[in-house]
């Protein structure tokens, strides 16, 4: 039987699913690619640094397949870019059944869409581009290539994969990766909302905009993991003459860490994310500081 679901993966706390912008145009292309072969109808997802939301429609063998294979492509890219082993088979997740009473689907979705507010990195999911957060009740019409009109090295280049098969009229956007206009089911989740402004009013009103109001963590100024990632070289090179943490003695690790906190205003969850510890060795190294 069809129904809809919210698909969520657990937030890896050693590395992450997108370190720089390639990854994330590579994930974007994934979703397109698994949800066409999975056959499932995506309503709206957001790809965060370390972790992955989708609200989708389909049968729950399917949405668990759809999962498991972007789950498969990614760690396939993460391995051949950074040379990690099936890095995101220990990543678990969770499907759960929406219902559409309620506003249970309205509620999914906000819940999605609100993951890049609470985490600081903008002030609306419009402004979020890794996901469908600019595609509703937009008043610009983005354009693309047709796939169809790519050649087959092309396309190969662009889905690190020789055996993707999809629709010929999806449109490839300036940045590299399948505009999700293309495959979402944009119209329908409008419909459910009616009016910009009620899709306004589940934001605001959502888990995640709650939280952050109620976290005094969460309204410290915040920086992109991989804003921090591509800074963590200099970093390095300034303090210590090295250019990896993976360098640095005991000592230089715990300094770097203290510096991280400082100068990006980041929490334990994420200097233990761009930095490769786990949650606890990198809160016992600050405890030390």
């Amino acid at each position: 039987m069809i129904k809809y679901y919210l698909v969520t993966t657990d937030h890896l706390e050693e590395g992450l699913w997108f370190r720089d912008e390639k990854d994330f145009i590579a994930g974007m292309n994934f979703v397109a690619i698994q949800a066409h072969a999975s056959h499932v109808t995506v309503l709206a997802f957001i790809l965060m640094s370390n972790h992955v939301h989708f609200v989708v429609k389909g049968k729950w063998a399917d949405v668990k397949a759809f999962i498991n294979g972007l789950k498969s492509r990614h760690s396939r890219y993460l391995h051949n870019k950074y040379g990690t082993f099936e890095f995101l088979r220990r990543n678990g997740y969770d499907i759960q059944e929406v219902s559409t009473l309620e506003e249970g689907l309205e509620k999914a979705i906000a819940y999605s869409q609100m993951n890049s507010v609470a985490a600081n990195i903008c002030s609306h999911p419009s402004q979020y581009p890794w996901g469908t957060g600019p595609l509703f009740f937009s008043a610009s019409k983005r354009t693309g290539t047709r796939i169809g009109d790519l050649s087959k090295r092309k396309r190969i280049w662009l889905f690190h994969s020789r055996d993707v098969d999809l629709p010929a009229d999806w449109l490839v956007g300036e940045d590299g990766y399948i505009l999700p206009e293309s495959y979402v089911d944009i119209k329908s989740v409008e419909s459910l909302y009616r009016t910009p402004k009620r899709m306004n009013y589940f934001y605001v009103n959502s888990s995640k905009a709650k939280r952050k109001i109620e976290s005094s963590e969460d309204n410290h100024p915040a920086f992109k993991d991989q804003v921090i990632l591509a800074a963590l070289p200099d970093l390095f090179r300034s303090l210590f003459q090295k250019q990896r943490f993976e360098e640095l003695t005991a000592s230089e690790k715990t300094e770097s860490l203290r510096q991280i906190r400082f100068r990006f205003c980041s929490n334990v969850h994420q200097i233990a994310r761009v930095t490769g510890l786990t949650y606890e060795a990198a809160a016992k190294m600050l405890d030390c500081v």
